[in-house]
Protein backbone atom coordinates (compact mmCIF):
# COMPACT_ATOMS: atom_id res chain seq x y z
CA UNK A 1 0.00 0.00 0.00
CA UNK A 2 1.34 3.73 -1.20
CA UNK A 3 2.48 5.79 1.82
CA UNK A 4 1.34 8.86 -0.15
CA UNK A 5 -2.14 9.15 0.21
CA UNK A 6 -3.85 11.19 -3.43
CA UNK A 7 -6.76 10.61 -3.16
CA UNK A 8 -7.26 12.81 -0.20
CA UNK A 9 -6.38 16.65 0.30
CA UNK A 10 -3.15 16.59 2.43
CA UNK A 11 -2.62 18.69 5.69
CA UNK A 12 -0.03 19.57 7.46
CA UNK A 13 -0.07 16.78 10.08
CA UNK A 14 -0.34 13.90 7.21
CA UNK A 15 2.22 15.57 5.40
CA UNK A 16 4.94 15.08 7.95
CA UNK A 17 3.39 11.68 9.06
CA UNK A 18 4.11 10.92 5.12
CA UNK A 19 7.91 12.05 5.16
CA UNK A 20 8.65 10.58 8.85
CA UNK A 21 7.28 6.77 6.53
CA UNK A 22 9.02 7.40 3.92
CA UNK A 23 12.58 7.78 5.99
CA UNK A 24 11.25 5.04 8.03
CA UNK A 25 10.32 2.47 4.93
CA UNK A 26 13.47 3.95 3.06
CA UNK A 27 16.59 4.67 5.33
CA UNK A 28 18.89 6.07 2.86
CA UNK A 29 16.41 9.49 2.82
CA UNK A 30 16.66 11.75 5.49
CA UNK A 31 14.59 14.71 6.41
CA UNK A 32 15.14 17.94 8.89
CA UNK A 33 12.78 20.48 10.59
CA UNK A 34 14.22 24.01 9.14
CA UNK A 35 11.89 25.73 11.03
CA UNK A 36 8.57 26.27 12.53
CA UNK A 37 6.08 28.68 11.62
CA UNK A 38 4.20 30.90 13.64
CA UNK A 39 1.37 28.67 14.61
CA UNK A 40 4.35 25.97 15.37
CA UNK A 41 3.85 23.74 12.65
CA UNK A 42 6.87 22.62 11.00
CA UNK A 43 8.28 23.47 7.81
CA UNK A 44 10.32 19.76 6.86
CA UNK A 45 12.55 18.75 4.01
CA UNK A 46 12.71 15.52 2.56
CA UNK A 47 16.20 14.46 0.97
CA UNK A 48 17.26 11.53 -1.50
CA UNK A 49 20.32 10.85 -2.73
CA UNK A 50 24.51 11.48 -2.06
CA UNK A 51 25.44 12.96 -5.52
CA UNK A 52 27.36 15.81 -6.57
CA UNK A 53 24.46 17.51 -8.53
CA UNK A 54 22.47 19.39 -5.74
CA UNK A 55 18.95 20.62 -7.01
CA UNK A 56 16.48 22.05 -4.66
CA UNK A 57 12.63 21.81 -5.12
CA UNK A 58 9.15 23.39 -3.11
CA UNK A 59 5.78 22.71 -3.35
CA UNK A 60 2.87 24.50 -1.39
CA UNK A 61 4.04 28.25 -1.30
CA UNK A 62 0.47 29.03 -1.74
CA UNK A 63 -2.00 27.86 0.49
CA UNK A 64 -4.67 26.97 -1.75
CA UNK A 65 -2.00 25.09 -4.36
CA UNK A 66 -1.36 21.95 -1.67
CA UNK A 67 -2.31 19.75 -4.37
CA UNK A 68 1.78 20.40 -5.50
CA UNK A 69 2.92 19.06 -2.06
CA UNK A 70 1.52 15.71 -2.89
CA UNK A 71 3.48 15.71 -6.10
CA UNK A 72 7.09 16.02 -4.42
CA UNK A 73 5.96 13.52 -1.92
CA UNK A 74 4.61 10.63 -4.81
CA UNK A 75 8.01 11.19 -6.54
CA UNK A 76 9.99 10.90 -3.39
CA UNK A 77 8.08 7.20 -2.65
CA UNK A 78 8.41 6.40 -6.08
CA UNK A 79 11.98 7.09 -6.79
CA UNK A 80 12.94 5.61 -3.11
CA UNK A 81 11.32 2.43 -4.58
CA UNK A 82 13.16 2.67 -8.08
CA UNK A 83 16.15 2.99 -5.72
CA UNK A 84 15.65 0.36 -3.40
CA UNK A 85 14.56 -2.33 -6.51
CA UNK A 86 17.64 -1.35 -9.02
CA UNK A 87 14.30 0.00 -11.23
CA UNK A 88 14.22 3.19 -13.30
CA UNK A 89 12.41 5.99 -13.01
CA UNK A 90 11.03 7.94 -16.06
CA UNK A 91 13.58 5.54 -18.39
CA UNK A 92 16.69 6.85 -15.80
CA UNK A 93 18.17 4.31 -13.58
CA UNK A 94 16.82 5.71 -10.36
CA UNK A 95 20.23 4.31 -8.27
CA UNK A 96 22.34 5.99 -11.06
CA UNK A 97 20.32 9.29 -10.48
CA UNK A 98 21.09 9.04 -6.56
CA UNK A 99 24.94 8.66 -7.10
CA UNK A 100 25.12 11.51 -9.59
CA UNK A 101 22.78 13.80 -7.70
CA UNK A 102 20.92 15.08 -4.25
CA UNK A 103 17.32 15.89 -4.19
CA UNK A 104 16.66 18.51 -1.43
CA UNK A 105 12.69 18.97 -0.91
CA UNK A 106 10.53 21.40 0.98
CA UNK A 107 7.49 19.69 0.18
CA UNK A 108 5.11 22.47 2.68
CA UNK A 109 6.00 25.84 2.27
CA UNK A 110 2.63 27.22 3.60
CA UNK A 111 1.57 24.51 6.10
CA UNK A 112 -0.72 26.88 8.35
CA UNK A 113 -2.48 28.34 4.94
CA UNK A 114 -3.09 24.38 3.30
CA UNK A 115 -4.41 23.15 6.96
CA UNK A 116 -7.01 26.34 6.64
CA UNK A 117 -7.91 25.65 3.32
CA UNK A 118 -8.18 22.20 3.48
CA UNK A 119 -10.08 22.36 6.24
CA UNK A 120 -8.07 20.93 9.09
CA UNK A 121 -8.58 24.14 11.34
CA UNK A 122 -12.06 24.14 11.46
CA UNK A 123 -14.39 27.30 12.33
CA UNK A 124 -14.35 28.37 16.11
CA UNK A 125 -10.65 27.59 16.07
CA UNK A 126 -8.76 30.87 16.90
CA UNK A 127 -6.19 30.45 14.12
CA UNK A 128 -9.50 30.34 11.58
CA UNK A 129 -11.39 33.22 13.36
CA UNK A 130 -8.08 35.31 12.84
CA UNK A 131 -7.89 34.16 9.06
CA UNK A 132 -11.20 34.89 8.85
CA UNK A 133 -11.06 38.50 10.23
CA UNK A 134 -8.05 39.05 7.69
CA UNK A 135 -10.07 38.12 4.96
CA UNK A 136 -13.34 40.24 5.48
CA UNK A 137 -11.39 43.22 4.53
CA UNK A 138 -10.66 41.43 0.84
CA UNK A 139 -15.10 40.71 0.84
CA UNK A 140 -14.21 39.75 -3.11
CA UNK A 141 -11.89 36.55 -2.33
CA UNK A 142 -13.66 33.02 -1.30
CA UNK A 143 -12.99 32.52 2.01
CA UNK A 144 -11.45 29.91 2.46
CA UNK A 145 -10.62 28.83 -0.97
CA UNK A 146 -8.73 31.59 -2.35
CA UNK A 147 -6.21 31.72 0.31
CA UNK A 148 -3.04 31.97 -1.22
CA UNK A 149 -1.23 33.62 2.57
CA UNK A 150 0.11 32.57 5.39
CA UNK A 151 -2.03 32.45 8.81
CA UNK A 152 -0.48 35.76 9.52
CA UNK A 153 -1.86 37.34 6.58
CA UNK A 154 1.18 37.43 4.42
CA UNK A 155 1.64 36.36 0.60
CA UNK A 156 5.10 34.19 0.95
CA UNK A 157 6.09 34.00 -2.86
CA UNK A 158 5.65 37.72 -2.38
CA UNK A 159 8.16 38.05 0.55
CA UNK A 160 11.38 37.73 -1.05
CA UNK A 161 14.04 40.63 -2.00
CA UNK A 162 14.24 40.41 -5.63
CA UNK A 163 12.63 43.90 -6.25
CA UNK A 164 10.66 43.26 -3.14
CA UNK A 165 9.77 47.83 -3.70
CA UNK A 166 8.36 47.01 -6.99
CA UNK A 167 6.20 44.14 -5.64
CA UNK A 168 5.08 46.66 -2.71
CA UNK A 169 4.25 49.40 -5.38
CA UNK A 170 2.31 46.81 -7.86
CA UNK A 171 0.36 45.05 -4.99
CA UNK A 172 -0.79 48.32 -2.86
CA UNK A 173 -1.65 50.01 -6.09
CA UNK A 174 -4.01 47.02 -6.10
CA UNK A 175 -5.65 47.50 -3.04
CA UNK A 176 -3.61 44.80 -1.11
CA UNK A 177 -2.49 46.96 1.51
CA UNK A 178 -2.80 44.64 4.75
CA UNK A 179 -2.71 41.33 6.14
CA UNK A 180 -5.22 39.29 4.39
CA UNK A 181 -6.23 35.91 2.16
CA UNK A 182 -3.11 36.99 -0.99
CA UNK A 183 -0.82 39.11 -2.62
CA UNK A 184 0.07 40.88 1.04
CA UNK A 185 3.65 41.50 0.59
CA UNK A 186 4.54 41.81 4.25
CA UNK A 187 6.18 44.28 6.03
CA UNK A 188 9.83 43.65 4.76
CA UNK A 189 11.17 41.14 2.43
CA UNK A 190 12.23 37.69 4.19
CA UNK A 191 10.47 38.90 7.41
CA UNK A 192 8.21 35.34 7.67
CA UNK A 193 9.38 32.47 9.50
CA UNK A 194 8.70 30.31 6.56
CA UNK A 195 10.64 32.90 3.68
CA UNK A 196 13.46 33.39 6.17
CA UNK A 197 14.21 29.58 6.54
CA UNK A 198 14.05 28.54 2.59
CA UNK A 199 15.95 31.41 1.72
CA UNK A 200 18.79 30.42 4.60
CA UNK A 201 18.71 26.65 3.71
CA UNK A 202 18.78 27.54 -0.11
CA UNK A 203 22.16 29.40 0.84
CA UNK A 204 23.54 26.71 2.74
CA UNK A 205 23.04 24.24 -0.21
CA UNK A 206 23.73 26.75 -3.16
CA UNK A 207 22.03 24.24 -5.55
CA UNK A 208 22.39 24.13 -9.15
CA UNK A 209 18.85 24.76 -9.79
CA UNK A 210 15.64 25.37 -7.75
CA UNK A 211 12.07 24.60 -8.94
CA UNK A 212 9.42 26.01 -7.15
CA UNK A 213 5.84 24.24 -8.24
CA UNK A 214 2.38 26.12 -7.98
CA UNK A 215 -0.74 26.07 -9.55
CA UNK A 216 -2.29 26.64 -12.25
CA UNK A 217 -1.70 27.35 -15.78
CA UNK A 218 0.86 24.79 -17.37
CA UNK A 219 3.25 27.21 -17.60
CA UNK A 220 6.89 27.13 -16.52
CA UNK A 221 8.47 30.62 -15.95
CA UNK A 222 11.86 30.53 -16.53
CA UNK A 223 13.40 34.21 -15.94
CA UNK A 224 13.82 37.22 -13.84
CA UNK A 225 14.63 40.97 -15.35
CA UNK A 226 17.76 40.71 -17.81
CA UNK A 227 19.44 38.60 -15.71
CA UNK A 228 21.30 36.06 -17.95
CA UNK A 229 21.59 32.24 -17.09
CA UNK A 230 23.75 29.90 -19.05
CA UNK A 231 21.53 27.36 -20.23
CA UNK A 232 18.52 28.58 -18.26
CA UNK A 233 16.19 28.67 -21.64
CA UNK A 234 17.54 25.58 -22.88
CA UNK A 235 16.35 23.15 -19.51
CA UNK A 236 13.49 25.29 -19.60
CA UNK A 237 12.41 23.59 -23.00
CA UNK A 238 13.31 20.33 -22.12
CA UNK A 239 10.88 20.37 -18.90
CA UNK A 240 8.43 22.11 -21.45
CA UNK A 241 8.70 19.19 -24.09
CA UNK A 242 8.77 16.82 -21.04
CA UNK A 243 5.40 18.11 -19.88
CA UNK A 244 3.78 19.77 -22.59
CA UNK A 245 3.87 23.02 -20.98
CA UNK A 246 4.59 26.34 -22.20
CA UNK A 247 8.07 27.79 -21.28
CA UNK A 248 7.20 31.75 -20.42
CA UNK A 249 7.46 35.09 -18.79
CA UNK A 250 4.70 35.69 -16.51
CA UNK A 251 2.87 38.87 -16.36
CA UNK A 252 4.82 41.97 -15.43
CA UNK A 253 2.36 42.32 -12.26
CA UNK A 254 3.64 38.92 -11.09
CA UNK A 255 6.94 39.37 -11.98
CA UNK A 256 8.83 40.62 -8.49
CA UNK A 257 9.67 39.37 -4.65
CA UNK A 258 9.12 35.27 -5.59
CA UNK A 259 11.76 33.02 -4.86
CA UNK A 260 13.00 31.42 -7.71
CA UNK A 261 13.28 35.66 -8.48
CA UNK A 262 15.55 35.77 -5.71
CA UNK A 263 17.51 33.15 -6.56
CA UNK A 264 18.38 34.34 -10.00
CA UNK A 265 19.07 37.42 -8.75
CA UNK A 266 21.16 35.89 -6.05
CA UNK A 267 22.81 32.69 -7.40
CA UNK A 268 22.70 33.67 -11.10
CA UNK A 269 21.56 29.99 -11.45
CA UNK A 270 18.22 28.55 -13.12
CA UNK A 271 15.44 28.97 -11.46
CA UNK A 272 12.00 27.76 -12.16
CA UNK A 273 8.21 28.43 -11.38
CA UNK A 274 5.98 25.15 -12.67
CA UNK A 275 2.45 26.09 -13.12
CA UNK A 276 0.60 22.64 -12.98
CA UNK A 277 -2.56 21.63 -14.23
CA UNK A 278 -5.59 24.16 -15.32
CA UNK A 279 -8.16 25.39 -13.86
CA UNK A 280 -9.31 27.32 -10.48
CA UNK A 281 -7.36 26.96 -7.15
CA UNK A 282 -7.77 24.42 -5.34
CA UNK A 283 -7.43 22.03 -8.16
CA UNK A 284 -9.40 18.82 -7.34
CA UNK A 285 -7.74 15.90 -6.72
CA UNK A 286 -8.95 13.86 -10.21
CA UNK A 287 -5.98 16.00 -11.88
CA UNK A 288 -3.87 14.89 -9.88
CA UNK A 289 -2.95 11.38 -11.67
CA UNK A 290 -2.24 13.49 -14.99
CA UNK A 291 -0.20 16.31 -13.18
CA UNK A 292 1.86 13.61 -11.46
CA UNK A 293 2.80 12.51 -15.32
CA UNK A 294 3.34 15.52 -16.71
CA UNK A 295 5.44 16.57 -14.49
CA UNK A 296 7.59 13.59 -13.48
CA UNK A 297 9.78 14.39 -16.32
CA UNK A 298 10.80 18.18 -14.71
CA UNK A 299 11.48 15.88 -11.71
CA UNK A 300 13.98 13.56 -13.28
CA UNK A 301 15.42 16.47 -15.53
CA UNK A 302 16.14 18.50 -12.98
CA UNK A 303 18.37 16.32 -11.31
CA UNK A 304 20.00 14.88 -14.53
CA UNK A 305 21.02 17.13 -16.77
CA UNK A 306 23.86 19.19 -16.06
CA UNK A 307 24.91 16.55 -14.52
Amino acid sequence: MPIVNTTVPITSESCEQMILEIVRQYPFCRTEVLTRTAFQRPLRTLVIGSGPRKVLYSAAHHANEWITSLILLRFAEEFAQAIESGSQIFDRDASQIAQNATIYMVPMVDPDGVDLVVGAITEGNIQYDLARRLAQNYPSIPFPDGWKANLLGVDLNLNYPALWLQAREIKFSQGFTSPGPRDYVGRAPLNQLETRALAGYTEVLDPELVIAFHSQGKEIYWSFQDYEVPGARELGEAFARASGYTLTEPAFNSSFAGYKDWFIQNFRKPGYTVEVGQGVNPLPLEQFDEIYRDNLGILVLGATEGS
